[in-house]
């Protein structure tokens, strides 16, 4: 391998956010499924190295010792897979937004092949650049390399499958004028423009990532274009009308589903929650909203007044709903996930 090449065989994911809803046990559950198809995905491709692009964690005031075990897990995962990991701090990674002197993965450095990210980095002809702060974005357009790799807020891409990043007057797409390729996370929307590609994230999180299911992993051979490969066990969340659901069930439902589902025929209360259970039981889906027609321009939100919904979903709006400075109501919400 010539000097300037970082990497034979590269494989890059980003933006897992292990600890999202609450340190769920499910969610970090899926992100650890995920870490170990990642993981035999490379090795099946040869890959020696392994590029995570930001945001390991969601929280960045406080980890929660049940999210911090997957953690140590999956970065010994990593570690024991490649031959180098470089590892990117993102900005959810950081415990203040625009200072990298404090992040939530201390750690890092007890993981003999993992290479941390926390100041730019340039190496033969890769550059690898953490989240950038103060005026660190002026600086890109000087940074020679064919590959980039970074965590970057670049205006006009989707921030994810619905919302469009806005033009704040700092990086721009043309500031990289010295690269083939620009990787980046950040952005939880697969999406390419020009030499520019955000990886996405590795799979759905919420229902701002409906019917986007072109979600996992990329893999990149030096000298060669990037492959993308998805993750076709990973979480999906579909939005459709009950009539489009009757008619072809097998197709939108899996274990791995969540929906929202609009009442577009007329059936009463008992009936609609006897088709909710039906369909949970057969395919043994995650989630299962009925909306009613009149709501349905609610039926894209995270929120909203359901009509239908699980016993977690009305004991975490309660809680959440807390007003008291005598409540911590996200330590209750932990609580009653944990439970």
């Amino acid at each position: 391998m010539a000097q300037e090449q970082l990497f034979k065989k590269a494989a890059v994911f980003t933006d897992i956010h292990f600890g999202l809803k609450h340190n769920s046990r499910q969610h970090n559950n899926d992100c650890q499924r995920f870490v170990e198809w990642f993981c035999e995905e490379a090795k099946a491709r040869g890959c020696d190295t392994c590029f995570f692009l930001g945001d390991w964690h969601h929280h960045r005031a406080s980890i929660n010792v049940t999210t911090l075990n997957y953690t140590l897990n999956n970065l010994e995962t990593l570690n024991n897979t490649f031959e180098k990991v470089y590892f990117i701090t993102g900005n959810h990674d950081l415990y203040y937004r625009e200072k990298r002197d404090m992040h939530s993965l201390p750690m890092l450095h007890k993981f003999p092949n993992i290479v941390v990210v926390d100041e730019i980095l340039v190496e033969g002809d890769v550059a690898v650049v953490p989240w950038l702060v103060a005026n660190e974005w002026k600086d890109i357009e000087k940074i020679k390399s064919k590959y980039m790799f970074g965590h970057f807020e670049i205006p006009h891409f989707y921030m994810n499958a619905l919302v469009s990043m806005p033009d704040h007057g700092t990086l721009q797409e043309t500031h990289f004028i010295n690269q083939e390729y620009v990787f980046s996370g950040h952005f939880h929307k697969r999406q390419q423009r020009g030499k520019v590609h955000y990886v996405g994230n590795p799979f759905g999180h919420n229902y701002a990532d409906i019917w986007d299911f072109e979600r996992g992993a990329m893999f990149l051979e030096w000298g060669g274009v990037p492959e993308y490969v998805d993750w076709e066990n990973g979480p999906r969340y579909i939005t459709l009308n009950l009539s489009e659901l009757l008619e072809y069930p097998d197709k939108y439902l899996n274990e791995y589903t969540h929906a929202k589902v609009t009442l577009d025929v007329d059936i009463s209360y008992e009936e609609a929650n006897f088709l909710r259970e039906t369909f949970q039981e057969t395919y043994n889906i995650r989630e299962l909203r009925l909306i009613p027609k009149k709501d349905e321009d609610l039926i894209n939100t995270d929120s909203g007044d359901i009509t239908f919904e699980t016993v977690d979903q009305i004991v975490t709006d309660q809680l959440t709903a807390i007003d008291s400075q005598n409540f911590d109501k996200n330590k209750l919400i932990e609580i009653y996930s944990n439970l």
